[in-house]
């Protein structure tokens, strides 16, 4: 029996894989999903880390009815309330809890200052690492009664005893109270505790308590706007570097401070105030989400029928941006050590 030669099989093996067809199969190349893609049709929850009916309150749901349809895709944005120790459970919970896609953000004062004076209550965060979508408005922040007629002054409060609010560590009303109390020796006790500014205003009508020191002017303008026309409350000061136009004859609490040290401390406290009412997400959310919050943020705070409603019900509007803020906390953050510590000290007495 005579076999196939070399060549022969070789030819026919060769000429085979040339006829015979080669299927490649054809990869469709990734779809990367846009930000309008991801938001269309869901909910963004903006944590409002106050209790509900103060002024941080309405501001965070004024908001939540504009940014959402500045983010591509619009999605549906819904107000939950967080309150506890002055925003800071808030705080905690968007750094350490909730999800970093972009649906969760927040209104919350907390991250600022609470990590250097290690008022965190235990839980890490680094208020560098937030996603910062920017500031609505700086804050004016008073020292405010209005019981206690026997204390009408930054004098009478170190000569007669009142009793002021706060919501505790790490909020403002906690911080400022011990601070005023250990400089300037305000007989100040405080009552702490309290969920928010809402439940304050009403013990402040009780007679629970005389007043605040860390009290947002605008949320008195807001609630009770009648204490002021009727001048039934009564400033100590204004907790800023330097006197309000809203409120020329109210004396800096920078007035009363007469050695460096003191200062220094205040200083580095009020500076604090500058970043007001500050809307942050959680850390590392995909870059193209964070860049359309800021950018939502951005045109919110242009809306020409945001600022009508915001200035007809006496909120203030007085946006910094997220840039802004983060020059700010690295300044912020370069206080010198020896101020932080004694600050800190002051605070966990």
């Amino acid at each position: 029996m005579r076999g196939r030669s070399p060549k022969r099989v070789l030819g026919l093996t060769l000429a085979t894989l040339l006829v015979v067809p080669v299927v490649v199969p054809v990869v469709a190349p990734a779809h990367a999903e846009s930000v309008a893609e991801f938001y269309k049709g869901k909910t963004i929850t903006l944590i409002a880390g106050y209790s509900a009916g103060g002024g941080f309150d309405l501001y965070s749901r004024i908001i939540a009815s504009y940014l959402g349809k500045y983010i591509p895709g619009q999605p549906r944005i819904v107000v939950q309330n967080m309150p506890g120790a002055g925003s800071l459970r808030a705080a905690s919970h968007v750094y350490n809890v909730a999800p970093k896609d972009g649906t969760v953000i927040s209104l919350t004062r907390a991250p600022v200052i609470a990590p250097l004076l290690g008022s965190t209550g235990g839980t890490a965060f680094d208020a560098t690492k937030f996603t910062w979508l920017g500031s609505g408005a700086s804050d004016l922040t008073v020292c405010a009664l209005l019981g206690n007629p026997q204390v009408r002054t930054m004098a009478d409060a170190i000569q007669h005893p009142l009793t002021l609010g706060g919501m505790g560590p790490g909020s403002d009303e906690d911080m400022y109270t011990k601070i005023l109390r250990k400089l300037f020796g305000m007989k100040a006790q405080l009552v702490s505790g309290y969920p928010g500014g809402a439940e304050m205003v009403l013990a402040v009508e009780r007679g629970e308590l005389d007043g605040r020191c860390g009290w947002a002017y605008s949320s008195i303008k807001i609630s009770k706007p009648e204490w002021i026309t009727e001048k039934k409350i009564r400033f100590l000061n204004v907790l800023a570097l330097e006197r309000s136009p809203e409120l020329p004859d109210v004396p800096s609490v920078m007035e009363f401070a007469t050695t460096e040290r003191q200062k220094q401390i205040l200083s580095f406290v009020l500076n604090a105030q500058t970043l007001g009412r500050p809307f942050v997400a959680p850390p590392n959310i995909p870059a193209d989400r964070a860049n359309a919050l800021r950018k939502a943020f951005e045109d919110t705070m242009a809306d020409q029928v945001y600022l009508a409603e915001m200035k007809a019900k006496k909120l203030d509007v007085g946006p910094v941006n997220w840039r802004t803020i983060e020059t700010l906390l690295k300044d912020f953050y370069a206080t010198p050590q020896n101020i932080v510590d004694e600050t800190r000290t002051i605070i966990a007495e």
